[in-house]
């Protein structure tokens, strides 16, 4: 492709709370974006539930607002759009009717435990209880992952019972139903899911990157309902009529983890943290899978296009993190703003003995206790509202530390790069990285350092690198290549006293043991 023309590349990041879509230019800068925040529903307590129409609207006014934006800034987006790419909020599940082109449910996003009859149900029939899809799919039985809340949608909703016995029913995550409605929708959409994807359903075998039979045929899902997989790079189709940038290729596809990871440029032995409603965890292991002994969970990281090796990852799953900020900012009023928990939780020098645990709707990695729930101790007459905001944020750094801990065991010596000085670089990004005292508390209780890229969306970023390799405007060295990045970067040191880390993390795992066993509380 000619360096004087003027290429841009499209990513539409469809997240837990808002959409979004960033238009990047050959350098990888933003030149537009636009974001809409969508309606959280919460039927019952532990349910959490998205409209899957009203998703699909923000994506349409996204795209044309950003496109008018970058257009206003003097760039030629209308011609020099080259594709788009796509990353989305994973294992949120939804099933739609293959004739009318409409949702048969509400879409059932990942953190809703609605499940936790039907997971208890399997452990206890299956002969290898909770662990007994592990060796083929890398993943625990979960409320977390697709499988089971597809198997909920079909048990317990009529419409979606008869749709799948008529063969009228499609699954999918979010990437799936965007794509299908992009690509024409009931006028020859196209029904698939990337590998990332489908390794978060439980239904991937991560050998072989195709469906697994016997799992589908132990969980009595029929195969027809499922959607293709393809690699994270390459053209799976084109933007139809009736929606901004028609004609325009889509040609890259990740979970937004794995975007985040690609948008990193991590490589074999390096991780990533992204802070977001939850935090999310990947070390990419290369074109091994390493299946953990210490609670995390095995899943892929990327495939850059349809005959490349894939690489895999370790990933731990923290529920809660950015959402407990939102917490104190909503349910208690202690800060009126999210981002002003920094000033709140700065003017203490520490928690003094607090130690908040937001196990809200249990722990995931390392503990996967859906029993826990959430725990504030070691509070006195002198505790203020600022150590309990402090508390919060070192509960982040705390549950990030856990995992590592256990990837650090899982990977070895030698699944991990470390710098000349022989230090973990831990990369972070998402939305509480720009938290600066989150990411010194980090680096602190972490003992090595933490480094913050000067772009923090690298979820987007990931997603326009994956559909811009695919079509030649981006070179896989282009992506890797550290050089240029790494001069804008942050790193922040651990300056925290051994023994006083030692101490705190004592603390911290007494405060962990006291949220279990307690969903029965009245």
């Amino acid at each position: 492709m000619s360096k004087g023309e003027e290429s841009f590349v499209g990513s539409l990041d469809q997240g837990t709370t808002s959409t979004r879509f960033i238009i990047y230019d050959r350098s990888a800068r933003p030149v537009g974006s636009h974001q809409v925040e969508f309606t959280q529903f919460y039927p019952e307590a532990g349910w959490v539930e998205h409209d899957p129409v009203e998703i699909l609207e923000s994506v349409r006014v996204c795209i044309a607002k950003a496109v008018d934006k970058a257009t206003a800034e003097g760039h030629n987006v209308d011609k020099g759009l080259k594709a788009i790419g796509l990353t989305n909020q994973r294992e949120t599940t939804l099933v739609w009717s293959k004739s009318t082109g409409l949702p048969l449910h509400n879409a059932i996003v990942w953190m809703d435990v609605r499940t936790s009859s039907i997971c208890r149900k399997l452990e206890k029939e299956l002969s290898g209880g909770r662990t007994h899809f592990v060796e083929t799919c890398g993943l625990p039985i979960s409320t977390y992952f697709s499988a089971v809340k597809l198997l909920w949608l079909i048990e317990n909703v009529d419409s979606v019972k008869k749709a799948v016995e008529d063969g009228d029913a499609l699954f999918g995550t979010i990437d799936t139903w965007l794509i299908w409605n992009l690509t024409g929708g009931v006028n020859g959409g196209v029904h698939v899911t990337d590998v990332s994807n489908a390794s978060r359903t439980m239904l991937l075998n991560l050998k072989s990157l195709e469906w697994d039979k016997p799992t589908l045929e132990t969980l009595k899902i029929p195969a027809g309902i499922l959607p293709k997989i393809v690699s994270n790079s390459e053209v799976i189709g084109k933007v139809a009529n009736g929606w901004p940038i028609t004609g325009v290729p889509i040609s890259g596809c990740l979970g937004d983890q794995h975007a985040a990871m690609l948008g990193q440029a991590c490589r074999k032995g390096e991780a990533k943290s992204t802070y977001g409603t939850g935090a999310f965890i990947l070390l990419n292991t290369g074109e091994e899978v390493i299946h953990s002994k210490n609670g995390l969970l095995s899943t892929l990281a990327f495939k850059l296009g349809p005959k490349s090796p894939a690489n895999y990852a370790l990933e731990g799953s923290i529920a809660i993190a950015g959402a407990a900020v939102q917490w104190l900012r909503d349910s208690l009023g202690i800060i009126p703003s999210a981002s002003e928990i920094e000033s709140l939780a700065s003017s203490v020098e520490s928690t003094g003995g607090v130690y908040f645990v937001p196990a809200f709707n249990g722990l995931f990695a390392p503990w996967w206790r859906d029993d826990a729930r959430g725990v504030l101790v070691g509070i006195t007459r002198y505790t203020t509202k600022a150590h309990v905001a402090r508390a919060v944020l070192e509960s982040m750094a705390f549950q990030v530390r856990d995992v590592l801990d256990s990837m650090h065991k899982d990977a070895g010596e030698k699944g991990e790069t470390k710098n000349e000085k022989g230090e973990f670089l831990l990369r972070v990004d998402g939305g509480a990285a720009v938290n600066s005292l989150l990411m010194q508390i980090q680096a602190d209780l972490l003992g090595s350092p933490v480094v913050r890229p000067a772009d923090i969306e690298t979820t987007a970023l990931g997603a326009a690198y994956a559909a811009g390799l695919a079509v030649g405007v981006w070179s896989e060295d282009d992506i890797f290549g550290a050089g240029e990045k790494a001069k804008t970067d942050t790193t922040f040191h651990p300056i925290l006293d051994d023994g006083i880390r030692k101490k705190k993390v004592e603390s911290w795992n007494k405060a962990v043991a006291r949220t279990f066993d307690l969903a029965d509380l009245f």
